[in-house]
Formats: structure tokens, C-alpha cells, sequence
């Protein structure tokens, strides 16, 4: 498989600064985004600190790495990484009190031949478009998504709650934090979406799908043309997209290898 990586950012309509954060390792098909959260410029902080921190320590792992390391590997490589991550922006936290109670939002991605290893903590996002289909393949880690699960209310109703931006999971705010992780197949003109809720709190699933399928082969006005969109709807956050297109065939993993120490 190969992989095709493209992202943007945008401040939107609302926010003078922007506490989004995203960061690509093409090298090792390596894609993360945050999205930060904290008063002042806190929120910036985390985020930066995030994608950073994890693009370097799991992009060099997965470059010594290489096709040795078996899934488990991976999933071990980026827990790690996230737990060191977290404790860092953490640390940081309560020795500045500028950043008290900063913290961010995660999704990050490895692809790897056949299938692509997802992680997630709070309500960023990612997607698959296969075939002409959107599906979302994370589930956000918020009182939103759990009221829904409860059966408390409905997907239609969550579009108009007041609760959209409280979530129950991030890194940074605690000195441990659960990332949760998924394996998906992977296969040829695959597109996968990474993004911040600046885009899915302003586009539905539906009108994502639809923007997506219109975008043709070029990544960047795919990017730009979600972005514009979600200004368009009202911009009411900082938006921040990564698009990925796979193509090509797959091939056999490799045996497990883990020199990774904390």
C-alpha cells in the first residue's frame, strides 16, 4: 500500500488564535491532530506539545522499527508514546500556572500495508470513505456520546445540544490517560479524514461525505473545500482536517520487534 497524506488548518470565524495542532511523518505513514483546550494560549500549548512529542518518539520507533514490528507493537509503541505525551503536558501544567488545566484532544494514525491502527482520546475524529460511503471510525469520548448511548437522547437531538464540547477524556488534564485504539482493513482508494470538531460540530456526517466525493483526486481542495464549508456554516471553531488516500496492494506483516523502552 501507499500513502497519500495532505493537511490544513484554519482559525475559523469565531477565535482570534488557533488551539488546533496537527503534525504528518509520510516516511512512516505516521498522521496525528489535537485539539487543545486551557485558557490564554494554554490550549495551543498542549496541542503543539502533542502532536509534536508523538510524531517524534512513535516516528522514530516506527523508522528503526520498519516492517519487523507486528501490530501488537505498534499499539504498545503508541500507548507509550501517548502516556509520555500526556505526563509531559501534565508536568507542564502544574509547574506553569499559565497553563493550569490545559489539555488536548488526539486522534492519530498508522498505516501499515493492509489495515491502519487508529488511537483516540476525547471527540476529534476520523473517518473512512470507502466506495462512496463515509463511516466514522472513532467514538467520541464525550457526555454527548454518552447520553446517547444511555438512550437519554438521539443522534438528531445531540445535533442541537448545548453539551457539544464537554468531553470525558484528554491528554494532559490527569497523569494517566486511556487511549483507545482500533485496527481497520485498509484497502485500495481508501480516503481517511482526521479531524477536530470545528468541522464535525459544524458538517454532519452527510454533508462530509458528500464534499468528500465531490473533491475528485486532489487532497488539497479537499482539505480546503471542508474547511470552507465548515466557515461557510458558521466557523464557530478552530478546524483542522488531514486527508489520506491509500493505493496500491498489500503485503505480509512481519514478526514482532520491540527494542521501545519508556
Amino acid at each position: 500500500m501507499t500513502t497519500e497524506f495532505c493537511s490544513a488548518l484554519d482559525t475559523g470565524r469565531a477565535r482570534s488564535n488557533n488551539e488546533d495542532s496537527v503534525a504528518i511523518d509520510e516516511g512512516t505513514s505516521l498522521a496525528v491532530l489535537a485539539d487543545g483546550m486551557g485558557g490564554y494560549n494554554a490550549g495551543e500549548v498542549a496541542s503543539q506539545m502533542a502532536t509534536s512529542f508523538i510524531v517524534r518518539e512513535l516516528g522514530r520507533w516506527l523508522q528503526e522499527a520498519g516492517a519487523q514490528a507486528g501490530d501488537a507493537d505498534v499499539r504498545r509503541a503508541m500507548d507509550i508514546c501517548v502516556d509520555n505525551a500526556n505526563r509531559a503536558i501534565f508536568n507542564a501544567a502544574n509547574a506553569n500556572p499559565q497553563y493550569a488545566g490545559m489539555g488536548t484532544t488526539l486522534v492519530v494514525a498508522v498505516f501499515r500495508e493492509s489495515r491502519v491502527i487508529v488511537g483516540h482520546v476525547g471527540d476529534s475524529r476520523a473517518y473512512r470513505m470507502r466506495a462512496g460511503r463515509l463511516q466514522q471510525i472513532t467514538r467520541d469520548h464525550s457526555l454527548l456520546q454518552e447520553q446517547i448511548d444511555a438512550g437519554l437522547i438521539t443522534p438528531e437531538q445531540a445535533a442541537f445540544s448545548a453539551n457539544k464540547n464537554l468531553v470525558t477524556r484528554a491528554v494532559g488534564v490527569e497523569d494517566t490517560v486511556l487511549l483507545e485504539m482500533h485496527p481497520h482493513d485498509v484497502m485500495p482508494g481508501d480516503l481517511y479524514l482526521l479531524c477536530s470538531d470545528g468541522l464535525s460540530d459544524m458538517l454532519d456526517d452527510g454533508a462530509i461525505g458528500r464534499l468528500l466525493a465531490a473533491c475528485g483526486e486532489s487532497l488539497d481542495e479537499g482539505c480546503r473545500t471542508l474547511i470552507d464549508a465548515a466557515n461557510a456554516a458558521g466557523g464557530r471553531d478552530n478546524i483542522s482536517v488531514i486527508l489520506v488516500r491509500v493505493s496500491g496492494g498489500s503485503g505480509a506483516s512481519g514478526r514482532s520487534w520491540w527494542p521501545f523502552r519508556r
